[in-house]
């Protein structure tokens, strides 16, 4: 099928609202490919899709067919460049969350839906372009804005310059990985640390701490709380890039 660059609404079933969906979506200019049923050609589509919005029914997560479904469709979706964006009830959003992790790397919009918000949200999910999403936590801003140019065209990349500006966040944007400064003023990392894998939305991150002090006691203090690495701020572009690498795609 030719999708020609276009969205690709995916329905488990018809309804009205979803029908008022592709007819905003359509409103925006946007060539849309509704999809019910044959899910198994999604990542076909992917090749050549701005972006999958995947509209979930009522209650899905006590329906082990539907969660099946949508297992199959992120699981098409992981390793392809395109993103999605998944429309749903805010009361299923942490079961689904909580069954199958991976779907807190897409982007969730609540119902029952504004229109104009929709809008956005899919401009702002296609802007992503379906790159991996970086948070840097770092009291350092001349660091961040070093760190973000280097990795910028790899992938999309926020940036925070406190602990707590960095839950924040979270709460709001899942991302896939934090690189996040091991001393900070008031709420350093390791507290920030604590904070992430102890809050359910955030305790699956991936976290890499950022560390001036390279030697042996220094490192083994970091790693003394487990996170999924460090990188020294004294490291090159390429070094860091490798790192992200080697976290991000485990």
């Amino acid at each position: 099928m030719d999708i020609d660059f276009s969205i690709v609404l995916i329905l488990f079933k018809p309804s009205v609202v979803a029908k008022a969906v592709e007819r905003k979506l359509k409103e925006c200019d946007y060539n849309v490919i509704t999809v019910v049923g044959e899910f198994d050609k999604i990542k076909e589509m992917a090749e050549s899709a701005l972006l999958f919005v995947t509209y979930l029914p009522g209650d899905i997560a006590d329906d082990q067919e539907e969660m099946e479904i949508l297992d199959n469709i992120q699981e098409q979706l992981w390793y392809t460049s395109t993103n999605m964006l998944l429309i749903g009830e805010k009361k299923d959003r942490q079961r689904l969350m909580q069954h199958n992790h991976r779907l807190e790397h897409f982007a969730w919009l609540d119902r029952p839906l504004k229109m104009d918000e929709l809008e956005q949200v899919v401009l702002n999910t296609i802007y992503t372009g379906g790159k991996k999403k970086i948070l840097i936590v770092d009291d350092n801003p001349s660091f961040s804005k070093m760190v973000t140019e280097w990795i910028k065209d790899d992938y999309q990349v926020y940036s925070v310059t406190t602990g707590m500006d960095a839950i924040t966040f979270l709460l709001k944007t899942p991302v896939d990985l934090i690189l996040l400064d091991y001393e900070m003023p008031v709420v350093d990392g390791p507290q920030v640390f604590q904070m992430l894998r102890q809050e359910q939305s955030t305790k699956r991150i991936p976290v890499v701490f950022l560390t001036g002090v390279g030697t042996r006691e220094g490192v083994e203090r970091v790693m003394a709380l487990k996170p999924d690495g460090y990188i020294l701020k004294s490291t090159t572009r390429s070094s860091l890039l490798e790192s992200i690498r080697d976290v991000i795609t485990e």
